[in-house]
C-alpha cells in the first residue's frame, strides 16, 4: 500500500526560475546561459551585488548585451537565476553525499548537508554573496531558507524512511534558519569561516535535531 504521505522527490526542481525570460531549448543557447551565470558569479566576487551590472556580466561572458536581455530583464533577475542554480547544485551534492551515509543515521545525513554548504561557501564563485537568495532583493527569490529546508527535509525523510510531514518540515525550517544566522556570522568574521562559530552552529543543530528526531532522553 502506498504511504499516505510519501516523501517529496528531493532531486532538483526541473522548472526554470520565474526570473528567466526565455528557457533555452538549443544546446548553444543553454551553453550561453551557463556562461552568463558563470560570469555573474565571477563579477559578484569582484564587485559585490551593488556593483553588479548586466553590462559587466555580458562583457565577462563574451556575449552581446542583447543576448543577456533575452534571458534576464535586470541584474536582480540574473542574480535570482544564479541563486536557483546554486540551490539545485546544493541539493544534488547533498544527495550524492547522503548515499554514503548509513540508512537511518540522521546525524550523518545532516552533517552531509551542513558540510556541503561549507564547501560551497569556500569554493563556489559568487556563493558567499548569493547562495540561495538575493540579499538586497529578498522578493526576487522569497523564502530561500524555506526552499533549502524543503530540499533537506525531503532527503532526510527518504533517508530515515519517515513521512515528509508538517513536523519534519517545521523542524528542518527552524534548524536551517538558526544555523544560517550563525554561519553568516562565521563567514563575516572570517572569509574562510570562523572555525569556532562553525562548531557552535553544528552543535546547536545537533542538539535541536536530537530532541526533535529522537525525543527527550
Amino acid at each position: 500500500m502506498p504511504h499516505p504521505n510519501p516523501p517529496k522527490d528531493p532531486r532538483p526542481d526541473p522548472r526554470p526560475p520565474a526570473s528567466l525570460r526565455r528557457v533555452p531549448v538549443q544546446e548553444r543557447s543553454a551553453e550561453r546561459l551557463t556562461r552568463i551565470l558563470d560570469a555573474c558569479a565571477a563579477v559578484l566576487d569582484e564587485t559585490g551585488y551593488e556593483g553588479l551590472t548586466t553590462r559587466a556580466v555580458a562583457q565577462r561572458a563574451g556575449v552581446p548585451i542583447g543576448s543577456l536581455y533575452r534571458f534576464f530583464g535586470n541584474k536582480r533577475a540574473l542574480a535570482d537565476a544564479l541563486a536557483h542554480r546554486n540551490l539545485d547544485a546544493y541539493a544534488e551534492r547533498v544527495a550524492a553525499r547522503v548515499t554514503g551515509v548509513e540508512h537511518g543515521d540522521w546525524r550523518g545525513a545532516v552533517d552531509a548537508a551542513f558540510d556541503e554548504y561549507l564547501v560551497m561557501m569556500r569554493t563556489v564563485p559568487g556563493f558567499g554573496l548569493v547562495d540561495f537568495g538575493v540579499p538586497s532583493a529578498p522578493e526576487a527569490m522569497p523564502d530561500a531558507n524555506l526552499q533549502v529546508a524543503e530540499r533537506v527535509a525531503a532527503l532526510l525523510a527518504v533517508h530515515l524512511g519517515r513521512p515528509l510531514d508538517a513536523v519534519l518540515r517545521r523542524t528542518m525550517l527552524v534548524g536551517v534558519e538558526a544555523v544560517d544566522a550563525v554561519l553568516q556570522l562565521a563567514f563575516r568574521a572570517d572569509p574562510a569561516g570562523d572555525a569556532q562559530l562553525i562548531d557552535e552552529a553544528r552543535e546547536l543543530l545537533h542538539a535541536y535535531l536530537r530532541r526533535r528526531l529522537e525525543g527527550p532522553r
